[in-house]
């Protein structure tokens, strides 16, 4: 049973997210935590989730303490004093989705060795509930998000811009807007109301889902804009030309402001970062969990994904799209995105997926790994899927963690080579289909 992706436990909700499943996360991690601290976003259904994973921890004897409507990040800096951190949300997923994510106190998501024990727990149906006068008791966690600003504000400077912030309909809405204020922002607001249907727009921050937040950059001649998924462990930001910016273009702004030994990005980051930073980049595989465990482990100085994680281990290691904002803010401050984007290269990407029988997924695996195992190449990455590095380009070949499907990203320095490389990669995996 595998009920763990890179981000939590998620699915449909009463289809694959059930009560019973969150009962039995919940007992799960009330057998290995004395004490949680819960939250949850603006989802229809985390009144009944909340009711059910707290009813689990109880049972088992753990103090449940309720952090309420609170984004990711302020429901990971509330875990620092508690056995655990427990957060309600499908982050960007659609609304009819529910999830569990799981956090350690140190900021880190659970591990694969932390959520493989919680999945056997609940395989084999064993867990540690208590007698009647053991059981858990429930409290109130009341000074959550002041806590996360307070440790915020140590780690930023001033800057007075004119910023437009999306929230995303989500609990975005109760901290980004007042960091910003405090540092000396002016702030308007988008979708800064608590709907779970997301009436505004879509949780997932797409360049296609923010019309209305690059609109309001430019009619109101603002700075920048901010905005968020559901959860808001993740940002993205547009200019001040109403340009969205893209997950590589930010990874490369903040890897030159804050980086000065070594970042971590995930595999499917781009050559640019290589080529704009003058420190060593380490590659993990993608999911958050995966890039803040590197950046634990490397001591490295920031780590990120082009997805919209971006990880500042001085302040922690959740991805905090709250500290994010603020540190794109200080970048604005001292020149325009506009200005910061156009100095970082730009290459020809190309992507493809390829569909595959689930019947046949481990002889296509094989295959697929004999066919890889035999390209010349500069390095040859497998942490995640297999990375393939020339000098004038790279491919990446990943199976998805999600569908049964195989993906291939293809950059180079020109896109005659970027298509040549698409095309070689493309025709080998079409081989291991058949």
């Amino acid at each position: 049973m595998s009920l763990f992706g890179s981000s939590g436990v998620r699915g449909v909700v009463n289809e694959e997210m059930t009560p019973d499943l969150a009962l039995n996360i919940g007992m799960a991690v009330g057998s290995m935590a004395k004490t949680a601290v819960l939250g949850y976003d603006s989802r229809m259904s985390n009144d009944m989730m909340a009711a059910v994973v707290s009813s689990g921890m109880m049972a088992c004897g753990c103090e449940v303490y309720s952090a309420g409507f609170v984004t990711t990040p302020t429901l990971a800096e509330a875990a620092r004093c508690h056995g655990c951190g427990v957060m309600l949300t499908a982050s960007h997923n659609p609304p009819e989705y529910a999830g569990i994510k799981l956090w350690n106190p140190d900021g880190m998501g659970f591990s694969v060795e932390q959520s493989a024990q919680v999945e056997q727990m609940i395989a084999e149906d064993k867990y540690s509930t208590k007698p009647w006068n053991l059981v858990g008791v429930s409290r109130v966690f009341p000074d959550a998000v002041e806590n996360h600003m307070e440790r915020i504000m140590t780690g930023v400077e001033s800057a007075s811009l004119k910023v437009v912030v999306d929230c995303a309909n989500g609990p975005a809405l109760t901290i980004t807007p007042l960091v910003l204020q405090q540092m000396g922002c002016r702030v308007v607001t988008l979708n800064s109301n608590r709907d779970g249907h997301f009436s505004g727009r879509m949780p997932e921050p797409t360049d296609g889902n923010i019309a209305d937040l690059k609109s309001a950059i430019v009619s109101m001649k603002a700075d920048l804009g901010i905005a968020h998924d559901g959860d808001a462990d993740r940002m993205i930001a547009v200019d001040d030309k109403g340009v969205t910016l893209s997950g590589d273009e930010i990874l490369a702004m903040f890897a030159r402001k804050y980086a000065s030994q070594r970042i971590v990005v995930s595999v499917d980051a781009s050559m640019a970062i290589d080529d704009t930073v003058d420190v060593e980049v380490v590659r993990a595989r993608v999911g958050d969990v995966f890039v803040s465990e590197e950046v634990k482990r490397t001591g490295a100085d920031f780590g990120g994904e082009p997805s919209g994680t971006w990880i500042f281990p001085d302040q922690t290691y959740c991805p905090d799209g709250i500290l994010a904002a603020a540190r794109i803010v200080e970048i604005a401050a001292s020149e325009k995105l506009s200005k910061v984007r156009e100095s970082i290269p730009k290459y020809p990407t190309l992507r493809a997926a390829f569909d595959f029988d689930p019947k046949n997924k481990d002889a296509v695996l094989d295959r697929l790994r004999d066919e890889m195992m035999g390209v010349e190449c500069d390095e040859l990455l497998t942490l995640d899927g297999y990375r393939l590095q020339f000098e004038d380009g790279w491919t990446l070949v990943r199976p998805s963690g999600t569908e049964p499907k195989i993906r291939v990203l293809a950059e180079a320095r020109s896109a005659d080579r970027a298509k040549e490389l698409m095309t070689i990669m493309s025709d080998k995996v079409k081989g291991c289909l058949k």
